[in-house]
């Protein structure tokens, strides 16, 4: 079991008491047999993992590995294998585990490769990472020398990966909690940096989205913000009729100097685009950790810059912004 008192501690701390006081409640609600029906298979995966004695880690802006083929038995690394199979599909990574290569449909190390120049100096910081998956960006937050990393994920088999990786690694200052940003109490402000990549997108709203993110952080903190985009001017932006590279759920993709305009609305300063990038299929692609369509599936065979929709395929923009 994860120990969460030096979370509810941290957050107490920084005058958050009304977010820890529940946080627990949430927790138990979120992470129960109730809420999936998959939930007992995937927990009883990461409790039968081997749990291995002080292995060798890599966490840096170099990379993030665990262990070597000789640190675990080959009993215990086929044992390894069975149950990170049984969290299928795996979607963010890639992890190396023992010698065991999880290639995930996203290379997301490379998303990492191309902000982390650009980022403030995480050292010592309350880091919060929305929609993150399985948590890999927070392994390289804390890599990059975050004191606390916290990131949130409504899906249970994410967290339950998540949960995988860290009973290999050992303690850690790092959580995913099962909840969406909607769920962290209004004006949390306490997080000196917030990440939100891949998520606004999939927001109804916007500027709503922004609006939470900029209640999460302290005076003074950093967002990071990457989304979908279009080429284009202020004041324009895509809003898909049915659906965008197969997805049900993409409603804005707007200019970069359209998103500035809204986070300007909505009270950040300092804002620059850092980092604007062609998804290609060799970021995103299938794998035999994760097998069904990906992005190669969602284009145009006939031509890779527009999606099977005809809309301009998928081009993802970076943006830092601090707020006051």
């Amino acid at each position: 079991m994860i120990n969460y008192q030096p979370l509810y501690e941290l957050l107490t701390e920084r005058n958050a008491e009304h977010w820890s006081a529940i946080l627990p409640t949430q927790i138990e609600q979120k992470l129960n047999p109730d809420a999936h029906g998959n939930f007992t298979l995937w927990n009883s995966a990461v409790e039968h993992l081997p749990i291995p004695k002080s292995p060798s880690r890599q966490l840096d802006n170099k990379g993030f590995k665990i262990g070597q083929a000789n640190e675990l038995s080959l009993a215990d690394r086929q044992q390894l294998e069975e149950g990170l199979k049984q969290l299928f599909p795996w979607r963010k990574g890639p992890y190396d585990l023992f010698d065991l290569h999880l290639d995930t449909e996203w290379r997301s190390d490379w998303k990492w490769d191309r902000i982390k120049n650009h980022l403030s100096p995480l050292d010592n910081r309350f880091v919060l990472d929305v929609g993150c998956g399985n948590g890999y960006h927070c392994w390289r937050i804390l890599g990059a020398g975050a004191q606390m990393v916290v990131g949130v994920d409504p899906v249970q088999l994410h967290v339950l990966q998540f949960q995988a990786i860290r009973r290999l690694y050992g303690e850690a200052p790092i959580y995913v909690l099962p909840l969406t940003l909607e769920e962290v109490p209004a004006k949390t402000n306490v997080f000196d940096t917030v990440f939100s990549m891949g998520v606004l997108y999939h927001r109804r709203s916007p500027i709503e989205h922004l609006m939470d993110l900029r209640n999460c952080l302290r005076s003074g903190g950093e967002l990071v913000l990457e989304t979908l985009v279009i080429e284009g001017q202020q004041g324009e932006v895509l809003v898909p009729e049915g659906r965008y590279a197969r997805m049900r759920n993409v409603w804005f993709l707007p200019t970069c100097e359209t998103l500035m305009s809204w986070m300007r609305r909505c009270g950040f300063k300092n804002i620059r685009v850092v980092d604007i990038n062609q998804t290609s299929v060799q970021e995103q692609r299938s794998t035999p950790w994760m097998t069904f369509n990906s992005l190669k599936d969602f284009l145009d065979p006939n031509n890779l810059g527009l999606t099977i929709e005809g809309h301009p395929a998928p081009r993802r923009a970076t943006i830092i912004a601090e707020i006051d």
